[in-house]
């Protein structure tokens, strides 16, 4: 397997003949990936750790690239879903889990490379399956509003509420952090928590647990710690292969299989290296060369890249 740098020199050197020698390595590896396990693939990549981009969480113009990526590609051969991302919105999340379902049917596995995380691991949910390696990471589901953790915002409120009954000299502490919360914002956190909970619940009772006569035993399991913030500390926190795997979850792991070990993680490193050292912040491409690239500093997606079959 070409390591990190193996991959940056052999994407270097492409480019020397190609100024976007960097696609044709990544679509390279995409491809055989593909043949490798006959499935239709789909990468969808966010550059959020190479820089902070509005556009680089999980929305709706994501269904667009779906859309495109999933046209003219074989639904009856699974979906393996390839995924790096720091999350999103519950809304599209769900949109976007209802498109891919309705075209592909039950049979789609994630791939998580290094890092899904929140909406992110609610796609993975979603999921028949979760292939992870031994330095892959999902992550908590608590919902956010605009940044705030909903689950945090409550319990700082009742804390509040509790020590102002107990000691009326609490409210000049408190009075300047309440009135920071807008009308209906603890019923926003109310309909956030709720609408998350029974979202991932749902999505792992229709695949991941189908048919499974304990089914919601484990489901609720899984939902708990996916969404207990006392426990995460917070939503950043890291969840590795063996709690994913200890809290029931329907997990692969890549070292398995080292032949798809090596062309995962080369392909990933691929799908870095193009947002690392190019404009883009995001991509969401299949095995067949279709792309759709966002990039900084445009308005238009980068679709005339790679709208053709994979590079020789």
């Amino acid at each position: 397997m070409p390591n990190w740098a193996e991959v940056l020199e052999e994407i270097n050197q492409a480019r020397q003949n190609d100024p976007a020698g960097q696609d044709v390595v990544r679509r390279k590896y995409l491809s055989q990936l593909a043949a490798y396990t006959g499935r239709t693939t789909i990468a969808y990549y966010s550059g959020w750790l190479q820089r902070r981009v509005v556009g680089s969480d999980i929305n709706d113009e994501d269904k667009n690239g779906f859309m495109l990526c999933a046209h003219e590609v074989q639904k009856d051969a699974g979906l393996d879903i390839i995924l790096h991302t720091p999350g999103g919105g519950i809304a599209a999340t769900e949109s976007i889990i209802h498109y891919l379902k309705t075209l592909f049917g039950s049979d789609i596995r994630a791939i998580i490379p290094q890092i899904s995380m929140s909406a992110g691991t609610i796609i993975a949910c979603a999921c028949k399956s979760i292939v992870l390696g031994k330095q892959s990471n999902l992550g908590p589901t608590d919902p956010q509003i605009q940044g705030i953790p909903a689950f945090a915002t409550k319990r700082e409120f009742q804390r509040a509420y509790q020590e102002i009954l107990d000691d009326q000299r609490a409210s000049a502490v408190w009075g300047h952090i309440l009135r920071q919360l807008h009308p209906t914002f603890l019923q926003q956190c109310d309909y956030a928590i709720g609408w998350t909970r029974s979202f991932v619940r749902q999505c792992l009772k229709d695949n991941m647990f189908s048919g499974d006569p304990d089914a919601a035993k484990k489901v609720n399991r899984i939902v708990r710690k996916l969404m207990d913030l006392d426990t995460n500390k917070g939503h950043s926190k890291h969840l590795h292969f063996q709690e994913c795997i200890d809290v029931g979850l329907n997990v692969e792991m890549m070292e398995d299989d080292p032949d798809l070990q090596d062309l995962i993680l080369t392909t990933h490193h691929c799908y870095m290296h193009t947002l690392a050292n190019t404009n883009a912040f995001k991509i969401i491409e299949n095995h067949l060369g279709r792309a759709f690239i966002k990039q900084q500093g445009r308005q238009q997606s980068a679709l005339t890249i790679g709208l053709g079959g994979p590079p020789s």
